[in-house]
């Protein structure tokens, strides 16, 4: 069976206190591909991705976060519940430990849990996260960044249209040609409803307060103790590029890949080289 066609299974578990939706494809060494944060994540975000590392002889699991997809609800919107649901979802499928595989908000979800518990993360893919690269003295907003921003805040107060599910996805895709009827349908589909309401109950949290005394996760990144990989897209947003070449040059001893004509949605832009450089990694 090939890459394309191998089956990938709907299912459910109840963790941590939810009913969480998952996809699953093949048996082996567990790999949970964890979705971003933006309006209209889900584990469909890896569908293309995951029958490619089953054929690798890998489980491949990607579930949608609390308030994510078909998911529960939950009444706490915050990133920390989103962070513990990873662990409980593991312990609901009796996994010991699970390489995970981190899209946008989700690294630095995944690299804090990899810091505090080792012993559950075999290894660590990050995608695309900007929060775990250093900022840029004097840096300025692109117009394209302000424009996506735009967006986003007019998507907290009203319901997006399907155009407007279009526009987001166009402003993190480089190869719109991707963005097929059915995937734009399927997105709409995870950005409306209690996916709406969740998002805007996300978005209404007041932002954590910051400790200037704490180590930004970025300059944590040589403490991860499982093998560590980071793929960023050449032209992602917020200076990404930039800000990837300062972290290799400050960190030179990290595994980090910059691949081209990618910007922020980095599993669907850049399916041949994840798969290319994550599936060794694993091995």
């Amino acid at each position: 069976m090939s890459a394309t066609t191998m089956k990938i299974e709907d299912n459910s578990v109840r963790a941590a206190g939810l009913e969480l939706r998952y996809l699953e494809a093949g048996g082996g060494h567990p790999v949970i591909f964890l979705h971003g944060g933006s309006l209209g994540s889900s584990a469909d975000v890896f569908a293309r991705n995951m029958p490619a590392f089953a054929k690798a002889g890998f489980r491949a699991l990607a579930f949608d976060q609390p308030g994510f997809g078909l998911s529960e609800t939950p009444d706490d919107h915050s990133v920390g519940l989103r962070r513990k649901s990873v662990l409980a979802f593991m312990d609901a499928l009796g996994l010991p430990s699970a390489a995970l595989i981190a899209h946008s908000q989700a690294g630095g979800m995944a690299v804090q849990i990899a810091l505090a518990s080792p012993e559950r993360v075999s290894h660590l893919a990050v995608l695309g996260t900007g929060t775990l690269l250093p900022p840029l003295e004097d840096a300025k907003k692109s117009n394209e960044g302000a424009a996506q921003q735009r967006l986003e805040r007019k998507m907290a107060t009203h319901e997006p249209t399907i155009e407007d599910t279009r526009k987001l996805l166009e402003a993190n895709l480089y190869h719109h040609e991707l963005i097929t009827p059915e995937a734009l349908t399927l997105r709409h589909a995870r950005s409306t409803g209690k996916n709406f309401e969740a998002f805007v109950a996300r978005s209404a949290l007041p932002a954590a307060p910051k400790d200037p005394a704490a180590t930004p996760l970025w300059r944590r990144l040589t403490e991860v103790t499982c093998p560590l990989l980071l793929i960023y897209g050449r032209n992602d947003r917020a200076n990404a590029y930039e800000r990837a070449l300062k972290l290799k040059e400050l960190a030179p001893q990290l595994d980090l890949h910059i691949t081209p004509d990618c910007k922020h949605l980095v599993p669907w832009d850049a399916q041949a080289d994840v798969e290319r450089l994550i599936i060794p990694f694993l091995a």
